[in-house]
């Protein structure tokens, strides 16, 4: 089989970073949604059992099927609106806000109109948006030094050094280093892991229109503008053609079967996307796949053994994961800045979108990504408008300029042949 002759080491790793760093990052934040509809703890491990599932399946079949890596993920912010909002509804109701999040979800998939949108957002402003939305994970890489200095410059030097020998092994390398060293001063929390299987719980719809206002809409717009937003950006910047609009209706969905089970809100996925699809996951862009099938296959595992997968990931130093990731994501960082500032006459507008996307500003409960994108559309817009003006002021004045003749003027009708009068109005020389 293919898969297994394009399989490997750093693949493999690749997919497991961006789990663990996908994973770590926000489970927190599922959980306290979940709980915010009161949950029960078989409840709870019902949503893993769907969201595990759901982002495994999702991503890994699709990537074996392109031969590109396909990454999808739960929408972390869609859960933070879920936290906040879920005061006063029963999980029922819940799940019929999921269900109306999916169908909107799939309607804007199915007819094309998100690409559409995402067709006309220039290479420049889509690059800056990614290197935003990442570079915030680069931060927190050297941030946590604060709290963890021996771990944190460990990592760093294996890194570097791994660069210098070892190019492709770099991140495999220095996650084991870190691994060993954490474990060596006793900084796993092993005691967290419980070997037992998810038993998916089937809740029972309850459609009502507060839900669909209060929950449906927001958990919809916040997954459009702050997840697969920045997601196709990250397609986009990493080279790879993909089917947008039927990946979209894909992730909706994978959302409707999935709700009742607990899985809110799938989307394409950015973070750990630009992990599987950067350099450190393969030399060669054609066997980057590999990366996305093996994240798949461990997103099902945490579905089939959500309890324990949980405590297994939530074992490792939060520093560590911070770490990982920021290190992990430096080349596409890089990346994405150098493709933003390229063009001279979009960089100012690049530039505008990635500081509003690195804020982290949240508007109206829509996050730094979605802002990051219309204020550097806005400035491209006035920059683009601007030197349409002087354009034209340019084309204007030669067209109006009428050369004098110091002969006599002829009868209308008559042009001799020597005539030297000429009227290039609008850049035409009358016959």
């Amino acid at each position: 089989m293919r898969f297994f002759k394009d399989l490997s080491l750093s693949a493999v790793t690749a997919g497991f970073v961006a789990v663990l760093v996908g994973f770590t990052s926000s489970v927190a934040i599922v959980f306290q949604a979940a709980q915010s509809f009161g949950a029960t703890p078989a409840m709870i491990s019902s949503w893993m059992w769907a969201l595990g599932l759901g982002m495994g399946l999702a991503s890994a079949l699709p990537s074996l099927w392109l031969r590109k890596p396909v990454m999808i993920a739960w929408s972390t912010p869609g859960a933070a609106v879920l936290a906040v909002a879920g005061a006063g509804y029963g999980m029922a109701e819940a799940v019929g806000a999921f269900i109306v999040c999916a169908l909107l979800i799939v309607l804007a998939g199915a007819t094309g109109a998100f690409e559409r949108v995402m067709n006309r957002i220039p290479m420049a402003i889509a690059s800056a948006l990614l290197a935003g939305v990442l570079a915030r994970f680069g931060l927190q890489a050297f941030v946590a030094a604060q709290t963890a200095l021996p771990l944190v410059l460990l990592m760093l030097v294996t890194y570097l050094v791994g660069k210098r020998l070892l190019p492709r092994y770099a991140v495999p390398l220095t996650l084991v280093v870190a691994i060993a060293f954490a474990a060596s001063r006793g900084q796993l929390a092993w005691s967290a892991v419980h070997f037992s299987l998810a038993v998916p719980v089937f809740t029972w719809p309850v459609f009502t229109w507060q839900a669909a206002v209060s929950l449906a809409l927001p958990l919809f717009v916040v997954t459009m503008a702050s997840q697969n937003l920045p997601g196709v950006a990250a397609i986009r910047a990493s080279g790879y053609d993909l089917p947008v609009s039927r990946l979209i209706t894909l992730t909706g969905l994978a959302t409707l079967v999935l709700a009742p089970f607990g899985g809110y809100a799938l989307n394409l996925s950015a973070i750990t996307a630009a992990i599987c699809m950067g350099r450190e996951a393969h030399e060669d862009p054609a066997r980057r796949y590999t990366a996305a099938v093996s994240c798949g296959a461990i997103y099902v595992l945490i579905g089939l053994f959500g309890a324990a997968v949980t405590g297994l990931l939530t074992a490792f130093p939060k520093e560590l994961v911070a770490a990982i990731a920021g290190l992990a994501l430096l080349g596409t960082i890089g990346g994405g800045l150098a493709a933003a500032v390229r063009d001279e006459s979009h960089r100012e507008a690049a530039l505008i979108t990635f500081l509003v996307t690195l804020s982290g500003v949240t508007l109206v409960g829509i996050g730094s990504a979605f802002w990051g994108v219309v204020a550097g559309a806005l400035a491209l817009l006035v920059q683009q408008l601007g030197r349409k003006k002087a354009s034209m002021g340019k084309d204007i004045a030669p067209a109006c300029k009428i050369k004098l003749s110091s002969k006599p003027v002829q009868p209308a009708g008559h042009r001799p042949a020597d005539a030297d009068a000429s009227f290039p109005i609008a850049g035409k020389t009358p016959s």
